[in-house]
């Protein structure tokens, strides 16, 4: 893998940690401060707004950093520029119509999710709170396509850092504001929700600010690189974007598809749940499986969306030289990381499943549960997000659109049955089964195309699966003796816990990829070097 792709894959890996892990964190006191009665309203703005979010943007920035990324492969650093000074207008218009178009259709959208005004909210609340959180639209894309430039330049810094400051922010605004309205005005927690959600506007804000001083480090070396080169090639504007709209209908559909799952279950889950007598617990289970155990689940998931992040614009130019030793180098790599650090994570979710959730809400049976069969989930998501980047890296887009469409349409034929059998496991299961069909053929269609063999990768994956293994049974034993010793007490004590578990399963984990030399042959050179000077082999 070349040192490009694993410094960015860093650097987007430890951006995104630190984002979601302040994404997951700051629900401890949302959580404290609005009840979880309330909590409820809360998603039911984020998931049309992830929607709308995902249709306006997701494609934007890798789309526009494969482009770019393209056209610099061949020193054409002038048509780049010429994309990002027209998408800006683009985007802002594009902004501008998303945001029309979630605000008018907020009614009708909650009257999807919610069909009187007896249950836990009214219809005006939901359409109230997905109308506060539709402003930030106004903002996001355009930022993306600056990220999305800045990326195909492989400069990855930018994004990162932007995407941390404008979750602090938006953080510090939904805290201070929910606490400010709930026991200082002394009003009600549903309004602390609406502003809750309207803080994304404002963490967009300070995103794009965070950009423009960026742009203004980097702008030096790009006018170098552009002054220095030939003029743009004669690509005309209804080339080039005809070029771009090719790259992003398939980046959309892989930004949507998750959003899609949830927006399934949202206008399905209540109403099954309800025709088999099961009402009462209904807004609870829909809770915990789309907003509690979701946000903790998709923390494994930040690995893989570095890596496709950082992949895309490294596949691309590999491709576009048709260097095939630099695509399985950078293949065989992705696979291997993405998997060594994503499965421990998932298997540390399974065992201190109650610790976790106790630590972050309250001590449930339930929602442990839900988040221990939730947990797996993760490694599919993972997988799909990074095949999904290869074959947008090689311009295999049409298959994404079929992949992503057919793991829907799994998902949706099988939620209700599931859900009536099984209950809140069901909607786990047809997202599972939905994901593993879009999965199985885009590793089948790399496979086939690039003429990729998996051998050596599945060597090195028996290999993660036994340290994995012998991790599993260390830190099942380590709890099963700290509840022998004492049993959980408070978010405190189960923080405590899961610190200690974790702790023993990174060194375990740690000193068995260490002595083996697996993490040195994944990560390089420069950890070897490390190692030996520590007597760990490599």
């Amino acid at each position: 893998m070349s040192s490009n792709l694993v410094k960015g894959t860093a650097i987007l890996t430890i951006g995104l940690f630190l984002s979601k892990a302040l994404g997951l964190l700051y629900v401890i006191p949302f959580y404290a401060i609005v009840g979880e009665e309330n909590i409820g309203l809360y998603q039911y703005a984020y998931i049309p707004y992830n929607l709308a979010l995902a249709v306006a943007i997701s494609g934007a920035p890798l789309a526009i950093s494969k482009f770019v990324s393209k056209y610099n492969a061949v020193g054409d650093y002038a048509t780049g520029r010429k994309l990002m000074k027209s998408g800006m207008l683009v985007m802002v218009m594009t902004g501008i119509l998303s945001f029309l178009v979630l605000f008018f259709l907020a009614e009708p959208i909650a009257h999807l999710v919610i069909t009187n005004d007896e249950k836990d909210f009214s219809i005006a609340e939901v359409t109230s709170v997905i109308r506060w959180v539709s402003y930030a639209l106004l903002v996001v894309p355009l930022m993306s396509i600056v990220r999305g430039y800045l990326q195909g330049n492989q400069k990855f810094e930018p994004t990162s850092v932007s995407q941390l400051i404008e979750q602090i922010v938006r953080i510090i605004v939904v805290l201070l504001g929910a606490f400010i309205v709930v026991n200082v005005l002394d009003l009600s927690p549903r309004i602390a929700v609406k502003f809750a959600v309207f803080a994304a506007f404002i963490g967009a804000l300070a995103g794009l600010v965070v950009l423009y001083k960026y742009w203004l480090k980097y702008k030096p070396e790009f006018n170098q690189l552009y002054e220095s080169r030939p003029p743009a090639s004669d690509v005309t504007f209804i080339d080039m974007y005809k070029e771009v709209i090719g790259y992003t209908i398939p980046f959309v559909l892989v930004g949507v598809v998750n959003p899609l799952y949830q927006f399934v279950d949202m206008i399905t889950f209540n109403s099954t749940m309800e025709s088999i007598g099961r009402e009462e617990v209904a807004k609870t289970y829909f809770t915990m499986l789309n907003f509690l155990t979701h946000k903790i689940v998709m923390i494994p998931v930040m690995v893989a969306t570095g890596f496709s992040m950082a992949l895309i614009p490294v596949i691309t130019r590999f491709y576009t030289k048709n260097d095939q030793k630099g695509i399985t180098r950078s293949l065989d790599q992705t696979y291997q990381i993405m998997l060594f650090l994503t499965a421990p994570m998932v298997l540390g979710l399974i065992v201190l499943s109650n610790q976790v959730y106790t630590f972050f809400y309250s001590d449930n049976p339930v929602g442990a549960d839900v988040l221990a069969t939730y947990a797996p989930v993760a490694i599919l998501f993972g997988l799909f997000t990074v095949t999904a980047a290869i074959l947008q890296g090689i311009d295999k887009h049409k298959w994404i659109v079929f992949t992503s469409l057919a793991g829907l349409l799994v998902k949706m034929i099988l939620n209700i049955p599931l859900i009536k059998l099984f209950e809140v496991n069901g909607a786990i299961a047809a997202t599972a089964i939905g994901y593993t069909v879009a999965v199985g053929i885009n590793i089948y269609v790399i496979s086939r195309v690039l003429h990729y063999q998996f051998k050596m990768v599945f060597r090195r994956l028996i290999l993660i699966g036994i340290f994995n293994v012998i991790m599993f049974i260390a830190v099942h034993f380590t709890l099963k003796g700290l509840l022998a010793f004492s049993p959980v007490d408070g978010k405190m004590q189960a923080l405590l816990y899961v610190l200690i578990c974790a702790f023993v399963g990174v060194v375990i984990y740690g000193a068995l990829s260490l002595k083996s030399g697996l993490a040195q042959k994944l990560f390089g050179d420069r950890l070897t070097r490390i190692t030996r000077k520590l007597g760990l082999g490599g």
